[in-house]
Formats: C-alpha cells, structure tokens, sequence
C-alpha cells in the first residue's frame, strides 16, 4: 500500500501565460505558492477475491473489470500510461474538487506518485510534473495551462518560467518574518461555486490572440512582484497589483467571472480588502484577498455566508506518506488478458 501527500496550489499572478499556445510563442510565468491544504491518494492492489479487478473511490465508487471501462479520465490514462493493473485507488482531500486550486492536477501527481512507488520506481519531481502535463494534457485532451502540475510536484512559493523548450522552477528567496507577513495577510473564501476548469480553459484558449496585450502585462506583472517581495517595499502593494492582475485576468473571456463574485468581491473590498482575485480558471471556487490584520474582521463578516479558509504556505510538494511495497505479478495478469 502507498499513500501519496499532494498540496494544492495558489496562483497569484501570470494565470494564462502557462498556456501553451501563448507561453510558445511569448514566453511565460507565473508567481505561485502551495499551501498546508492536501489530497491523499492511497493505492494497492486489489485482492484477487472479487467480480471486479479494479475499484476506484473520488466522489463515486467505480468497480470494473478492465481499464478501459474505468471512467476516470486521469485513473485510466495513468493505469495503462505505467502499465497497473488490479487496483485499487482512493482519493481524499482537504479542499472540493473544480475549486480553483489546481485539485485535479494535485490529484494527478500524487497518483504518477503513489503508482511509480508501488512499481518499486523513483521518480523524482520533474519527472512528476512532466509526466501529470502529458497525461492531462495529451492523454485526457484537456485544455488548460501547465503551472498546476508543476507546483502540486515541486511545492513551495517559486517564480515559474515558461518557454518553447520547456520549464524552470525557481524558489523565490525572501526573508521567514517577510513571508510570515504575507500569509498572515491573505484570506481565503470558498464562494460554493464550482466549474469544470477544462471548459472555461477552452474559452480562454480561443480568447488568446485576441488578448495578447493584456497576458503580456500579467506576464510583466510576474517581474514587478518579484523585485516587490523580495526587496523592503510595504506589502499593500502586493494587494494592490492583485486588483489589477484580476481586473486583467476577469476581461479576458466573461466565464472568468459573474455577477455573484463581482458583488462578492466587492463586498470584500468595501470592507478594508485592499485587493484580490478568484483563484483557478474562473468561474467560481475560492476567493483569495490581501487584507491588513485591521480589517480583517470587517471583511469576515461581509463575507459571512462563504466558507473562511486559514491557511499556510508549504514547500515540500508530493510526498509519500506511507510506503509498504507489495508483491504483484504483472506477468501473469498479461497471461491472462
């Protein structure tokens, strides 16, 4: 048995360019962080003793008796991408799915992670990250950008370039105290709405070329917070380009956001908030704000009816928590097929 630790990941500025049809011929980057919010993905393998071969456990319990029948896009395309069979594989997490927070990539990499170490295989968090964007990406034809699997795999709070031949993941280097005073900053919000980020993904694929002005200055905006955090400058502006960045982002295609955020957002803003942003794709999912600690009260108790979500920043990526290697003979399952 193998049980895999994933965080999940916030995006703060550069949402957009990590697509690949922009970041090729541009460039990209984003500034990203993973937070002490996590999926668990347990995997062994099934006991011979059932009408079934394969159970798999999400918001659904599927059993069926060939890979091709399982109808989780990810579970089928990893299972014969690495070669499983007879499994059995359950998901559990802090956060709901299609919330913003790139759930379905986290789920991904700690699924290549668990599987790999149940093979007996190392694989380390490049390797990880690659091999979540092909299955998303190629195997599952989902459109989306390619920063979720490359934070869930290495963690921590990194600047992430984008060019036509491939990645760099770099740690941005700023002092603990400074850090400590960032997070104790944000505020995060569950608005109870949530979206399939591949559909809203595909609007924002086709808006592209039309809004190549606006994604060339959220990209610009990736060096200006840069030079902000790790020099002595105060923080508000930190939320104050997070406005920007969102009024950016929300006019790229009209599924980013809607009339329930924007009054929500504004709500928080009224309320001491000096900036912030919808997390994700768009569409609903989680609310994060850069609140100062003298209004935070205030915007809690505009915001009373959403779910308030304390959190702090991580580093360590996936992880495995728990590894108890299992004998499995996959030449005899191959007999038999």
């Amino acid at each position: 048995m193998i049980i895999a630790q994933t965080p999940f990941r916030m995006s703060f500025f550069g949402g957009g360019t990590d697509y690949e049809g922009f970041y090729k011929e541009h460039g990209g980057a984003v500034i990203s962080t993973t937070f002490d919010k996590y999926c668990y993905t347990t995997v062994r393998h099934l006991p011979r003793f059932f009408d079934y071969s394969n159970q798999i456990t999400y918001g659904i319990i599927e059993r069926t008796k060939t890979i091709d029948e399982i109808q989780h896009p990810a579970v089928r395309n990893i299972m014969k991408y690495l070669d499983m069979h007879e499994l059995r594989v359950v998901y559990e997490a802090d956060l709901p799915a299609r919330s913003g927070l790139g759930t379905s990539s986290s789920f991904a990499v700690g699924l290549l992670n668990a599987c790999y170490a149940l093979k007996g295989k190392y694989a380390d968090k490049r390797r990880l990250a690659d091999d979540a964007i092909y299955v998303e990406r190629v195997l599952c034809n989902e459109a989306g950008g390619i920063q979720d699997q490359i934070a869930a795999s290495f963690g921590g709070f990194n600047r992430i370039d984008f060019r036509d031949d491939g990645y760099t993941v770099k740690p941005l280097v700023f002092s603990t105290d400074r850090k400590k005073d960032l997070n104790d900053r944000l505020m995060l919000f569950f608005t109870g709405f949530s979206r399939f980020s591949s559909d809203i993904a595909k609007n924002q694929v086709k808006a592209t070329k039309d809004k190549t002005a606006e994604l060339l200055e959220m990209k610009a905006l990736v060096d200006e917070v840069q030079k902000l955090l790790v020099s002595k400058a105060d923080l508000r502006e930190f939320g104050k380009l997070l406005d920007y960045t969102w009024k950016l982002k929300r006019g790229i295609t009209s599924d980013i956001s809607n009339n329930d955020i924007d009054l929500l957002y504004k709500k928080a803003i009224d309320s001491g908030a000096t900036g912030g942003k919808l997390l994700g794709a768009g569409g609903g999912g989680f609310l994060l704000f850069y609140v100062e600690p003298e209004y935070q009260e205030n915007v809690k108790k505009a915001l009373e009816d959403l779910v308030y979500v304390p959190f702090e920043f991580e580093n360590e990526g996936t992880r495995i928590m728990y590894f108890r290697p299992e004998y499995f003979d996959l030449e005899s399952v191959k007999e038999g097929s």
